[in-house]
């Protein structure tokens, strides 16, 4: 793999378990021997909580990087976790996308600084970029500089309809702003097996999809739930909850993924 593998964690729907979902992938990945960047382009900042970094402790966030203020590195901090890094957010992002609206680069200033910071930082293997809930500029930024996108869906009634919007926006931004941009996956998140809807929901999803929804599931999970108030992952939190598991596998099917991408790619 040369460079990074820059995959943006991105749902246009709230409460999907997005940030969760980065967050606790970061975590897996670097557990299994990866080193990681997870850049917060939400505005919420909570993927930036969630790994135990206060609003106040932020000193450069993403924010000043979109707005060529700083270089990514100068955003980059270290996590409790080892070979896991963040790139905080912070309030202020919420207001780049009225900054940039006139800047010709304006879809690009992730993607140029992502590469700026690769070149500097070759031992980072994996880049996740954690996506605000909507279709924004910050979100464009993050699909124009990532390699695929991993879409967390939740196992809820109108799954498929949040699902196909999440598709349409890939296939535009791969059409008009990122032609080498991929699926990597989709996770069904907060699955209940025992609950019908959640065992249905999962069904079609996996009939529309196929292989592009991963074997793994995200079940719904009380300690899951617990570990962003104590700001740490599901996995330092608990690493035997049925969540933290989940997420370990859940790594190693997107790192199979991404052998089998390179394998293509050198064919």
């Amino acid at each position: 793999m040369t460079g990074p593998r820059v995959l943006a964690v991105a749902n246009q729907k709230g409460g999907v378990g997005k940030t969760t979902t980065a967050i606790n992938l970061g975590t897996a990945l670097a557990a299994i021997g990866e080193t990681v960047l997870l850049i917060d382009l939400d505005p919420q900042g909570n993927a930036s909580t969630g790994l135990g970094i206060p609003a106040r402790e932020r000193p450069v966030t993403t924010y000043e990087v979109l707005l060529d203020e700083a270089e990514l590195a100068a955003a980059v901090m270290k996590t409790g976790v080892p070979r896991l890094f963040v790139a905080p957010a912070g309030v202020d992002l919420a207001g780049a996308e009225i900054e940039l609206i006139d800047e010709p680069d304006r879809h690009y200033r992730l993607d140029k600084a992502i590469k700026a910071y690769a070149r500097q930082n070759p031992a980072i293997s994996y880049i996740l970029i954690d996506c605000p809930p909507s279709l924004s500029m910050l979100t464009l930024n993050a699909m124009a500089a990532a390699n695929a996108v991993l879409i967390p869906l939740q196992c809820e009634f109108f799954a498929l309809e949040g699902l196909s919007q999440i598709l349409r926006t890939v296939e535009t931004i791969r059409t008009r702003i990122n032609p080498d941009l991929e699926l990597q996956g989709i996770v069904l998140t907060m699955y209940d097996g025992r609950n019908n809807l959640s065992r249905q929901v999962a069904q079609d999803v996996r009939s529309h999809m196929g292989d592009k929804v991963y074997r793994t599931a995200i079940p719904r999970n009380v300690r899951i739930s617990e570990a962003p108030s104590h700001g740490k992952p599901a996995l330092l939190y608990d690493l035997k909850c049925p969540g933290s598991q989940a997420y370990i596998r859940l790594a190693s099917e997107v790192i199979q993924r991404e052998g089998l991408h390179t394998e293509r790619q050198s064919a």
